[in-house]
């Protein structure tokens, strides 16, 4: 939307440009709008004068003459025009740049287009005036709330500072020189009306609707001169702001009727006068009267002066009172200094003030003088204002960054800007990051030089470093978008660079960098250059900064003490520097750990970082991960040849915090699993499959399993036996022996053990074998009843010598080989000898060892091994029934000879008694009855030398 004055009228500005609908200031009878140019999207002000404005303030005097207001109005008109063409003749970088040549409206108005303006000096002054009265001299820094052309509201700040008043007059000065000297013109109405703050701070010189040739110049000029008389009637029809100011005229156009250069000087001291007084206008008032001026004038103590501290109501800097004003507001010409003398004063003479002039000229000067400049302009950065830092020194540097060498010290002072400011967003937002982008990540196609990737530019390479080491003042004044979007692909170009120094400077950006980015990010665009970067590297010092960057991204910090991992329980504070959204626990164990395992070189600094990254992952992966990955690598690299004692125990300490833990959260697993606080029953047993669970064993039926077997089987109500195998063997007659009895009472868990039985342990008498006696009286167990079974006679068998077997108390108790023993060699045992009470029952014999096989010839019948054929027997034998009986017997055999066995602990398990028939047999678990059996017990036909290795033995060896 535009406003009315736009409306009533089509241009070429308004077809080019999009124009604000509300104006943003105002300077005289101008209104300015901000405006962008719809092709190249440049900003710009556009300067509107609607001639109703004229025509309205006339009707409020009453009835006139109308031709006479008619032409009064129509030479405001041609002093406007005159204005801006005369901004299209003067170009010079302190007069206000004209983009768009003047354009009249259909109602007769005028509109012009400028560079862009943030306000006029007078609207400046008179919103400090504003400010002043509301709150007091020395309020709250002016700012502007604007409306830019696509309804965005801003707030520009607008500072008027002694430096900034400084600048300001040298910048007028110098378009009054440049007016004086080259154009050979007088500005003729110098008022702050006529002076323009640009989007730089620049002062900016205008108004040139009274601009003439001095009297009796001989200069050739376009400008046609004014007529002082015609200039100085004021008509009260026509607003003041189109007429001549009287109250910044000098007394050389009003007393002397003299058109002369140094006219505008005296304008000049009466505009420094105002900007120091409060309010914030000239010490002459004389309301557009020139008898009001001509009495001003007629006393001393009415004419700004020394004596009377030039009329203003605060003090003046002491420069201006001692040098400057008093040779500007002098009455005679020829008393007053010039422009370029104005310039030269003291009271320019600071050092901000010079810094600003060399800033101005700097394109024009060398390059050591630019490098020394760049070198020194940090020193001073700080006791500049911050307005002129943001507008006028900054954008300075962004300019001058065209220059390669010159980058890195610019970057500098950059950053120096960024932190300066009290709110950097902004600034750095839209001005340095388009900036930064261009240099470092032209486009494909752009024009810049293209370099191979062996190539090196040195000067972008030392401006990158730069910007990595200001990297936290990037993430504190950008989005994280932005970020992402714009200095991401700068750190990524930084990590691959073939410099090592910027490798090393971006990886250690890191803990700063992680905050700002998502977790997407980091894992999909950060981390896989970090680790390529990180595997191709042949620098020990890029892998040990590789590794510290793993670190940073599993979460932890590479800060002094941070090695402690909490898994000693002492917790320390260390606050960790990188971002809560670090890698995920998968991406740490597949993608970190096997680059950590690859890793050859065997150097302790790589060692020791790796050292912090298994820790870190080691607090966060999985317990058993920990133990089938992290822990095998730790103590690879604990072994290394280089490193020290204080190294190794390093590597030792989280070895054994890492192993703590797997076995806590081990222990804690199995307890929950077995409900029972991780405690096993005495009988459960591994090779069972579940038969101890089957049967019960205190003789009840209430287990369904267990009726239901009983069931099946026909058995149930034959014997008051709970044994579920009674069915399978007779039951115990009544006339069983004692020696049968007693040995069911015995107490001692079976077991079968190839340990040695300890020394203090005694032994069964009669016992060779060194078979353990149970003490102590256990459960009550069924025995079968030997008797039932029908003589066997041992068949033919390769065996001179077979093992006797001893009956003992229990099928339950382990084998136990005795090795402490020599070799048996075939000796006859009579028997097994049982208790003083009972008779012993001789194995050797068919009517007394029910297994032995009816072909083994008497003489062989006390042979130790006669168990050669214990595998036909022993092959129809269910090991799945073992759990069913609580005490059966046991057979116990001697290792082989010469060998002992290595395991560390007695493999057991239990062979049941011989069933009735083949309805438990289990063939998975059979003894062997081939010569390997004999040979693997050590006891061939004929004794053999004890250096000769058995079966077994050669086994043993292979393994």
């Amino acid at each position: 939307m535009f406003s009315s004055a736009l409306k009533s009228f089509s241009s070429n500005i308004n077809s080019n440009y999009t124009v604000a609908a509300s104006p943003s200031s105002s300077s005289g009878p101008w209104k300015i709008y901000d405006a962008k140019k719809k092709s190249t999207g440049k900003a710009a002000s556009v300067f509107v004068f609607d001639k109703k404005s004229l025509d309205s303030h006339g009707a409020s005097l009453g009835r006139s003459n109308a031709s006479s207001l008619k032409r009064a109005t129509e030479e405001v008109v041609e002093r406007l025009k005159k204005e801006a063409s005369s901004l299209a003749r003067l170009r010079h970088p302190n007069i206000l740049e004209l983009v768009e040549p003047v354009e009249d409206t259909r109602n007769g108005g005028l509109q012009f287009a400028t560079e862009l303006v943030t306000a006029s000096l007078s609207g400046l002054l008179q919103e400090k005036d504003e400010q002043e009265r509301a709150s007091g001299v020395g309020g709250r820094s002016s700012r502007y709330v604007t409306e830019d052309s696509e309804g965005g509201r801003k707030r520009r700040e607008l500072e008027i500072d002694e430096l900034e008043i400084q600048k300001g007059l040298e910048q007028i000065s110098k378009a009054l020189e440049f007016l004086h000297d080259n154009a050979g013109l007088v500005h003729g109405n110098l008022t702050p009306d006529a002076v323009f703050v640009n989007a730089k701070s620049d002062w900016k010189i205008s108004g040139l609707s009274f601009a003439s040739p001095p009297d009796n110049s001989t200069k050739a000029t376009s400008v046609t001169p004014i007529s002082l008389s015609e200039a100085l009637n004021i008509d009260p029809r026509l607003p003041k702001s189109v007429q001549m100011n009287l109250d910044y005229c000098s007394p050389d156009f009003i007393l002397d009727s003299n058109l002369n250069v140094a006219a505008d000087m005296f304008s000049l001291g009466l505009l420094i006068i105002a900007l120091y007084n409060s309010p914030h206008a000239s010490p002459l008032e004389t309301n557009s009267s020139i008898t009001t001026y001509r009495r001003l004038f007629s006393s001393s103590s009415t004419i700004p002066s020394a004596s009377n501290g030039f009329l203003s109501s605060r003090p003046l800097p002491k420069d201006l009172t001692s040098s400057v004003l008093p040779r500007l507001i002098a009455r005679r010409p020829a008393q007053r200094m010039t422009a370029k003398e104005f310039q030269q004063s003291a009271y320019f003479d600071n050092i901000l003030i010079s810094t600003i002039r060399f800033l101005d000229a700097l394109p024009a000067k060398t390059p050591h003088e630019k490098s020394q400049f760049m070198r020194g302009l940090s020193r001073v950065l700080p006791s500049f204002p911050k307005s002129v830092l943001d507008k006028k020194v900054l954008p300075a540097l962004l300019e001058e960054m065209k220059d390669r060498e010159l980058l890195s010290l610019i970057l500098q002072n950059v950053f120096q800007i960024i932190e300066l400011l009290p709110s950097g967003r902004r600034p750095f937002t839209e001005k340095i990051m388009p900036r930064l982008k261009e240099i470092f990540m032209p486009p494909v196609n752009s024009k810049a030089e293209t370099k191979g990737p062996g190539d090196r530019d040195p000067a972008k390479e030392a401006g990158l470093m730069v910007l990595l080491e200001h990297i936290s003042a990037i993430t504190s004044n950008c989005s994280g978008k932005d970020f992402k979007d714009d200095i991401l692909p700068i750190i990524q170009l930084a990590i691959e660079s073939p410099t090592h120094s910027i490798v090393d400077a971006s990886l250690r950006s890191l803990p700063t960098i992680l905050p700002v980015l998502d977790f997407s990010t980091i894992k999909n665009e950060l981390f896989p250059v970090i680790a390529s970067v990180f595997t191709k590297t042949s620098s020990l010092g890029i892998k040990v900064r590789g590794l510290e960057a793993f670190v940073i991204l599993c979460g932890g910090s590479n800060d002094a003490g941070a090695s402690n991992d909490g898994l000693d329980g002492i917790m320390t504070s260390n606050k960790k520097t990188s971002s809560s959204t670090a890698l995920d626990k998968y991406t740490m164990q597949e993608k970190i750990v096997p680059l950590i395992r690859a890793i050859k070189t065997k150097e302790p600094a790589v060692a020791m970082a790796a050292l912090n990254v298994l820790r870190q992952v080691g607090t966060i992966a999985d317990a058993d991960f920990v133990a089938m990955d992290i822990l095998p690598v730790l103590w690879s690299m604990s072994l290394g040849p280089l490193l020290d004692l204080k190294q190794f125990q390093a590597f030792m300490d989280l070895i054994k915090s890492l192993s703590s833990r797997v076995e806590a959260e081990q222990t804690k697993k199995l307890q929950e699993l077995s409900g029972t606080n991780g405690s096993k029953k005495d009988n459960d047993d591994f090779m069972s499959f579940g038969a101890t669970n089957a049967f019960s064993t205190n003789g009840g039926s209430n287990d369904a399993e267990i009726d239901f077997e009983t069931l099946v089987k026909g058995t149930a109500g034959s014997n008051g036996s709970s044994n579920p195998l009674d069915g399978g063997w007779d039951s115990m007659p009544a006339n069983t022996n004692a020696h049968q009895r007693n040995v069911s009472n015995q107490t001692k868990p079976a077991s079968f053990a190839w340990s040695t039985p300890s020394p203090t342990t005694p032994s069964v008498p009669g016992n060779s074998m060194g078979v353990l006696r149970p003490q102590g009286p256990t459960a009550r167990t069924i025995t079968p009843d030997l008797s039932r079974f029908d003589a066997l006679s041992p068949s033919a068998t390769q065996y001179s010598h077979p093992l006797q077997p001893q009956l003992q108390q229990s099928f339950n108790a382990p084998l136990q080989p005795n090795y402490n023993q020599t070799p048996l060699q075939p000796q006859p045992i009579s028997g097994f000898q049982s208790p003083p009470t009972s008779t012993p029952l001789n194995w050797g014999t068919p009517t007394s060892n029910p297994w032995s096989n009816n072909s083994i010839t008497p003489a062989a019948n006390n042979s130790l091994s006669s168990m050669g054929n214990l595998g036909s027997s022993m092959s129809n034998m269910s090991m799945n029934q073992r759990s069913a009986m609580t005490t059966p017997n046991v057979f116990s055999l001697p290792p082989p000879p010469g060998q002992r066995p290595t395991m560390s602990s007695p493999n057991s398990f239990s062979l049941p008694p011989p069933p009735a028939s083949n309805a438990f047999s289990s063939p998975s678990y059979q003894v062997p009855q081939q010569s390997s059996m004999a040979s693997a017990f050590g006891n061939p036909p004929q004794a053999k030398p004890p250096a000769q290795k058995s079966g077994l033995d050669a086994y043993q060896s292979l393994l």
